[in-house]
């Protein structure tokens, strides 16, 4: 089936990967070649230099967003194994959508080491040590620590808390990292009011009701 190709994941996590990526493609429309933007020409999100590094030779204003061929690169397989498989984000996705959605949609606009770090720091500052269970090194390494805590934690401060004070602390420090960008390079700035927008509160805190 194209789920079984495009994901290689199992039907619920496919359904849900599928209306993540339905959000960032909104969110981050199709081509473009802004001077200014660090990653070069990018569609639907996905960078030049990424999408070479997949194998795909053809030029960025054509990149596709789905193939019939697994062998191919698309941008439906290089987000899912790039953004979601390789940094360890599908068990975050299974145990609360809404963060997994965080992460990925943070993965996507600035890597996926800043989000890892920052779910391990918001986790101790959150629930601190757990019966038997030591606080998180923040290395940006999601393993199965990361996920037992995660678990733990989310059970001590119930899931829509947990959810909820999770989202809050993770945009948080996204913010404060958009604003050291532009400290740091001014050329950036022309940048800062798109992110703040539609990169900081995205996912909305209402889905912690609703899907954990």
């Amino acid at each position: 089936s194209k789920t079984k190709i495009v994901w290689g994941a199992s039907a619920g996590i496919a359904a849900l990967v599928s209306a993540m990526l339905a959000g960032v493609y909104q969110r981050e429309g199709g081509y473009v070649n802004n001077p200014n933007d660090r990653g070069g020409a990018t569609n639907m999100g996905v960078t030049q230099q990424v999408a070479k590094e997949a194998g795909y030779k053809g030029d960025m204003r054509t990149f596709p967003k789905q193939c019939d061929s697994e062998k191919d690169v698309y941008a439906d397989k290089i987000y899912y194994q790039t953004y979601i498989e390789k940094p360890g984000f599908v068990p975050f996705i299974k145990l609360s959508p809404a963060i997994g959605d965080e992460l990925f949609d943070t993965g996507v606009n600035m890597g996926t080491v800043w989000p890892s770090k920052w779910l391990q720091a918001s986790l101790n500052d959150s629930c601190g040590t757990l019966p038997g269970k030591a606080k998180l090194v923040v290395d940006g390494k999601l393993g199965p620590k990361s996920v037992d805590y995660f678990s733990a934690c989310q059970v001590k401060l119930t899931k829509v808390t947990f959810c909820t004070t999770i989202l809050t602390k993770l945009d948080a420090k996204q913010k404060a990292r958009y604003e050291a960008i532009v400290k740091a390079n001014p050329s950036q700035k022309v940048f800062l009011k798109g992110w703040i927008n539609h990169r900081i509160g995205n996912v909305d805190k209402k889905r912690c009701s609703v899907t954990g």
